[in-house]
């Protein structure tokens, strides 16, 4: 028997199990339906962007909080799989850049100034002294320098060689069918071919969560929203910055592998990359970069984000010994670290230090 199962392999369920493994020194199960981060963690961009997330609008300060902390978690998490394995996520203190035509910038990102972050308003020009790549048409900008990156499926792997050095179980091609209870108590999974018992059991199933039976009906629920991505070559990369618009981004990596990114879709879980999604995203991110047009394109994917109606995590204990760590929609791999640490403390300790009642899973 485990300690502690962790449904779904992708980089939150890897962080949770590393934090349980490393800081509580549990034994972990990582249950995973396909093979570990295949479906929205090997997908995703990458970006740590705690500051752009906010979207022109004001955030709650306990969102805004850990958003920032998960930023700067990342620089801890990169150090000690660097420590443990010898390579780490690719983390980047890169810093974004949202440009804009007509909006007033300024209006929707003032409020940060007055929350202890470095951020700074420029023109047109200025933007593009910054990055000469922008289109002439950009007329002002915001830059986060704070901001960064991390390589996704660096990170997977290096969180998989961590968990296995930290006494992780991995079972790969594993369908859970339910939370296995017994006296009203959760005592750990069901599969296709049996029964996985554990003390705990942590739910991280990305878009899927929803799907594991028994559940709370409470729970509050997760979907999917597909996103496409576009990988093109720029050599040398075409900007220093991670380059926002109103539509979409434009991510380079230090080899020159430039991620364009990326549609919105409510198509429930459809992995298709499709021909009116390439399109939207080529065509804002020229808009962005007309030099662009001359890039080959390399690669193209799509990924599903776990959204929930509340655009909100959920995060914490839903009963004694079951635990949701799930519905971060474009921000798993940004809140990944502070996720997994207020998780693992939860699971190991029974508290945390952190208030997550803005997160909690039930209604």
């Amino acid at each position: 028997m485990s300690d502690v199962v962790v449904v779904g392999g992708g980089i939150i369920g890897c962080c949770v199990a590393f934090e349980l493994a490393t800081r509580h020194r549990v034994r972990v199960t990582v249950l995973e339906r396909a093979v570990p981060g295949a479906e929205a963690s090997s997908a995703a961009a990458g970006i740590l962007g705690a500051q752009i997330e906010s979207h022109g609008k004001p955030l709650d300060p306990a969102i805004f909080g850990l958003l920032l902390a998960s930023r700067e978690g990342h620089a801890d998490l990169d150090a000690r799989l660097n420590e443990m394995v010898g390579f780490g996520s690719g983390f980047k203190r890169c810093g974004v850049l949202k440009v804009s035509i007509a909006d007033d910038l300024e209006a929707q990102y003032g409020w940060q100034r007055d929350r202890d972050v470095r951020i700074a308003f420029l023109d047109g020009d200025e933007a593009r002294r910054l990055e000469p790549a922008l289109a002439k048409n950009i007329a002002s900008a915001v830059h986060l320098p704070d901001e960064a990156q991390v390589d996704p499926p660096q990170l997977l792997r290096a969180l998989q060689q961590g968990c296995a050095a930290a006494g992780v179980t991995f079972k790969t091609g594993t369908i859970v069918s339910g939370i296995a209870r017994a006296s009203g108590k959760v005592i750990g999974v069901d599969v296709q071919d049996g029964r996985i018992e554990a003390a705990a059991v942590v739910v991280a199933a990305g878009s899927w969560s929803s799907m594991v039976s028994g559940l709370p009906d409470d729970l509050r629920r997760v979907r999917p929203v597909r996103g496409q991505i576009v990988q093109v070559e720029t050599r040398p990369p075409i900007a220093r910055n991670i380059v926002f618009g109103a539509r979409g981004y434009v991510v380079t990596r230090p080899d020159g592998r430039t991620l364009l990114g990326a549609t919105m879709e409510e198509v429930g879980h459809v992995k298709e990359v499709t021909v009116g999604g390439v399109h939207a995203v080529l065509g804002h991110a020229i808009g962005m970069m007309p030099a662009l047009a001359d890039a080959p394109i390399t690669s193209t994917w799509c990924g599903f984000r776990p959204a929930t109606r509340e655009d909100r995590p959920l995060i914490g204990a839903v009963e004694p010994g079951l635990f949701v760590a799930t519905g971060h929609h474009r921000n798993g791999v940004l809140l990944a670290p502070e996720t997994a640490r207020v998780v693992a403390d939860l699971v190991g300790t029974g508290r945390t230090d952190r208030d997550l009642t803005p997160f909690a899973p039930t209604r």
